[in-house]
């Protein structure tokens, strides 16, 4: 049976209703602490509340205290009840249990990871005190699957401003993150998508799970052929403003050419602007969604902006495919918070956000413009490729130098990926190798030395050394 323990938890415990209790108790609760349910150092209920939950009379629980304490399973000190003894589930679980922990990297090398310490923790808390005192009653209700008024407001006069979206916001849906949009989009739009030959793989498992069979299209140093897109999927998935992962971006004739394939087949340009306001070369260009309002979803959320711990994301939809994908999300809005809306809402009007994204990208700028110049001085054979601008950058190595480097770069401490894992499947192309390194998360006292550690292990996995 399940008995509450201290301060409010439960205490699951198997006991036969018939035979030595007493008994079976202090074996249950030897079990508990072997299998690691009981952790060192967790406070057991006293004894005579554990009696009576288990209808045992509290001798028998004293004493089975007691035996486990002779033991050395428990310890009892006057003043702080009896705990479970520290180290002794370790010390009873079989070697063969679990190998041993995994080295930890040294360095955060991984994209799409802002840096977490600069998160604006006293602009963010002081729009969520405003927002929760000035929150209207209603807002503590269910809520509405659109999302908040208030955030879409703020959020259409934002994307119209900074990014060249048109849309009102009644064309806008809040969503928990671009994944949970993606999903919704998936739902409403099943069959066949297009997508770019290079993405993120866990956005191919979302498709793949809905049931949408890919049409990959290659990408180039210009980003996707969207000239050589087919004719048959009605829907086609795209990073115009920074291809992902490749940093290619899509030039202004291939753009013209998505609208064009979306204005004759009638089909659906899903824009993923995941780091449309980090450009370092120039001014940000707009999103494609202005050119074809009504056959672009623009797809964003504060993922890289802010951070991905608020679950928010948006859809900018044309009016029908607004109408499904809330259809689909139905009457309950379990996704978004609507006191973090109330907040980013906050933040948007009263210029925190600007301010934000203005002082990462100098900071981002500072990062990147740091990697260019060292991995050119320590590892000149090798470039990085795309436009200056986002949260990573692209080393391009030539065949059969991504393995080498990747395992030297781990072996250095280092935690980044390889170009050729974010190479659709079922492309038709053969995969391009190469290092997608992050360079936003690690703090300031260590990205020298990451950068440092990465650029030995790429000119050791260098062409000079192949073959010794």
């Amino acid at each position: 049976m399940t008995t509450p323990g201290p301060g409010g938890s439960d205490l699951h415990l198997e006991l036969p209703t018939e035979g030595a209790r007493r008994t079976a108790l202090a074996q249950a609760l030897r079990n508990a602490v072997r299998s690691g349910r009981l952790a060192g150092g967790t406070r057991l209920p006293p004894y005579r509340t554990l009696a009576a939950d288990l209808g045992l009379a509290r001798n028998a629980v004293a004493d089975a205290y007691a035996e486990l304490v002779a033991e050395g399973w428990f310890t009892a000190r006057q003043g702080s009840g009896t705990r479970v003894a520290e180290g002794v589930a370790a010390a009873d679980v079989p070697a063969t249990a679990a190998g041993p922990a995994p080295a930890r990297p040294r360095h955060d090398l991984l994209q799409g990871k802002p840096d977490p310490a600069s998160f604006p923790r006293g602009a963010w808390a002081a729009s969520a005190r405003r927002a929760l005192a000035e929150a209207p009653t209603e807002s503590f209700g269910p809520g509405d699957p659109q999302g908040r008024p208030e955030l879409r407001r703020a959020l259409a006069g934002y994307l119209s401003r900074a990014r060249g979206v048109r849309c009102g916001p009644e064309n806008i849906v809040i969503c928990s993150g671009f994944a949970n949009g993606l999903r919704l989009l998936a739902s409403v739009r099943p069959r066949d998508w297009a997508v770019e030959e290079y993405g993120l793989p866990f956005h191919h498992g979302i498709l793949h799970a809905a049931g949408v069979r890919p049409h990959p299209v290659a990408v180039d140093e210009d980003g996707a052929r969207t000239t050589e897109l087919p004719s048959r999927p009605r829907t086609v998935l795209l990073t115009p403003a920074h291809q992902f992962p490749t940093g290619a971006r899509l030039l202004p004739a291939r753009r013209a050419a998505a609208v064009e394939w979306a204005r004759g087949t009638g089909g659906v340009i899903v824009e993923d602007d995941y780091d449309g306001e980090f450009r370092y070369d120039r001014k940000p260009v707009g999103a494609l969604q202005g050119l074809a309002p009504e056959h672009v979803v623009y797809a964003g959320s504060l993922s890289k902006s802010l951070s991905p711990a608020l679950r928010l994301g948006w859809l900018v939809l044309p009016d029908p495919l607004r109408d499904e994908v809330l259809n689909a999300k139905g009457l309950r809005e379990s996704w978004a918070s609507a006191l973090d809306q109330l907040a980013l809402a906050d933040f948007i009007e009263c210029g925190a956000y600007d301010r934000h994204v203005r002082r990462m990208r100098l900071r981002y700028r500072d990062r990147r413009d740091q990697l260019v110049a060292v991995l050119a001085a320590r590892a000149p054979e090798f470039r990085l490729t795309g436009i200056s601008a986002g949260l990573h950058a692209v080393l391009e190595l030539p065949p059969g130098h991504e393995t080498p480097a990747l395992t030297a770069a781990h072996a250095a401490g280092l935690s980044l990926d390889g170009l050729s894992s974010y190479h659709h499947p079922a492309a038709r192309t053969p995969p391009r190798e190469g290092l997608v390194i992050g360079y936003a998360a690690p703090p300031d006292a260590a990205f020298t030395r990451a950068v440092g550690a990465l650029a030995r292990a790429v000119a050791g996995a260098g062409p000079r050394d192949r073959g010794r």
